[in-house]
């Protein structure tokens, strides 16, 4: 029987190591065998130290940044290892290649022309003003920022720039360095396109996200998303409630909650990239389970939007306004005109009498908020009751007296002739004050019939003079009583 051999093959060492520099070759070429001063580079982050950090460039050498150029506002390190960073290649040598957010330092002018050619951005500081725009310290060298190109705002007060330290594009060398000419707007424009372009890569139609107002305009309102990144919203998407001006509901500045309903890139939108944004909507709709909030008898305070020729509007809640017909206003009087009992912008109760949902209709009522004055009428006022009204209109079938707001009497014509001083009562003007008597009250009309009030002195007379029981002791008190009730009633 035959011995297998089951020992493993031994690799081709020779054939392995022809291999290995094979790959290590291919691997070589696919990096750069150069970079130059000026250009873009995007690289990552293999280490990081207290004063520097390092990233794989892609060539053969790694390059070095600072680590304060990388810090955020609050001084923190906001990368870590792995992560990608875009700087520019501002110095190299042999052993390093030195990397910079932007040119610094005091260079010769040929730095200024490479980055000039380059577009790299130059560290600059603003010392002073002048005519058109600012005066700026670029790498030992005086540069001229016009005021147009300082910043992507209108700059509404120059000074407030003097002193700060800001990142520049060059945009124009003359004259061997003697005139140069730097701009901060390409600068941050070319910033606001890149942050753009990583927002775009996770923002979504219907997200809702957190951003700050930075501008007002008469058509909305502009919010800053992310840094670079700004959408606008429209002013019928600032609240669902009517707005005049989008100052009156928001300020710059102001914290904001937003949900994203467009986003056009450049392309579809004639250059410029659009994000439509909506406050209103990122708050919920009000109407939502509204029969849940509001229903028929509550009583709510709301405020008058507009007034309309059949009503009024009251918004009762952001975004829910009710409507409250002419014929609800009151009890008291005939309403022709809302305006004659609410104005827009009163602050008033009122009594929500409906509520349909589907067709996001409220109707409310005034007067049933105040109360009804005939309500319990009875109780009140009584037939045979004297009482001082004013009167409100005389008609040639009588008088409509005021007896309290919302409940009014006719006195007749018949009344006022048979009265024993009728010259007196025919003398009397609207708005003067009546005494009258209660003759007969009917709630379900809601109407009261007067006379006058020496009638009822008629009535107790002819009673009195009827009582077979009456002695002229008894009789004479009984009256007695019935003039200090009389006094006391016209008092």
């Amino acid at each position: 029987m035959s011995e297998q051999n089951n020992d493993p093959q031994t690799p081709d060492e020779s054939g392995e190591e022809q291999n290995f520099e094979e790959l290590f070759e291919s691997y070589m070429k696919e990096m750069k065998d150069d970079l130059r001063v000026g250009e873009q580079v995007t690289g990552e982050i293999i280490a990081i130290g207290g004063e520097n950090v390092f990233l794989n460039t892609g060539t053969k050498i790694d390059g070095v940044v600072d680590s304060s150029e990388l810090l955020d506002n609050d001084g923190n390190m906001p990368y870590h290892l792995g992560d990608s960073v875009t700087l520019y290649v501002v110095a190299k040598d042999e052993g390093e290649i030195r990397l910079s957010k932007a040119m610094t330092g005091q260079s010769g002018i040929s730095q200024l022309y490479e980055a000039y050619r380059s577009k790299i951005p130059v560290q600059g500081k603003v010392t002073e003003t002048c005519k058109g725009g600012f005066r700026v310290q670029v790498m030992g060298k005086s540069a001229f920022c016009p005021v147009s190109q300082m910043d992507t705002a209108y700059v509404e007060e120059p000074d407030s720039y003097v002193g700060g330290e800001y990142e520049f594009l060059v945009t124009r060398i003359e004259e061997k360095g003697r005139n140069i000419v730097i701009s901060r707007r390409e600068l941050l424009n070319r910033y606001m396109a890149e942050q753009r372009e990583q927002f775009l890569k996770t923002a979504s139609p219907g997200d809702i996200l957190d951003g700050r107002v930075t501008r007002l305009m008469p058509y909305g309102a502009f919010v800053e998303l992310h840094p670079g990144v700004e959408g606008m919203v429209h002013i019928s998407e600032i609240s669902w409630s009517r707005v005049e001006k989008p100052g009156d509901v928001l300020a710059v500045n102001d914290p904001v909650r937003v949900k994203i309903l467009d986003i056009r890139e450049p392309e579809k939108s004639g250059g410029q990239g659009r994000i439509s944004l909506s406050v209103k909507q990122a708050a919920g709709d009000p109407w939502q389970n509204i029969t849940e909030k509001f229903g028929h008898g509550d009583k709510v305070e709301g405020r008058v939007t507009r007034c309309a020729d059949f009503g009024a509007f009251v918004e009762i809640a952001p975004g829910v306004e009710g409507l409250m017909h002419i014929s609800e206003m009151s009890y008291k009087k005939r309403v022709l005109k809302a305006e004659d009992v609410v104005s827009p912008g009163d602050r008033i109760a009122v009594m929500v009498k409906s509520v349909d949902p589907e067709n996001r209709r409220i109707s409310l009522s005034l007067k049933d908020a105040e109360g009804d004055p005939w309500m319990h009428i009875e109780f009140r006022y009584q037939a045979g009751q004297r009482v001082t009204g004013t009167i409100e209109k005389k008609e040639s079938f009588g008088y409509f007296v005021a007896l309290e707001p919302g409940i009014v009497g006719l006195l007749p014509v018949s009344r006022i002739n048979a009265a024993s001083n009728v010259k007196e009562i025919e003398k009397q003007k609207v708005d003067d004050p009546i005494a009258v008597s209660i003759e007969a009250i009917h709630p379900a009309e809601r109407k009261i019939s007067l006379d006058v009030a020496d009638a009822a002195d008629k009535q107790e007379w002819q009673s009195y003079k009827k009582d077979p029981g009456g002695g002229s002791d008894s009789g004479m008190g009984a009256l007695g009583e019935k003039l200090q009730e009389a006094l006391k009633s016209k008092k």
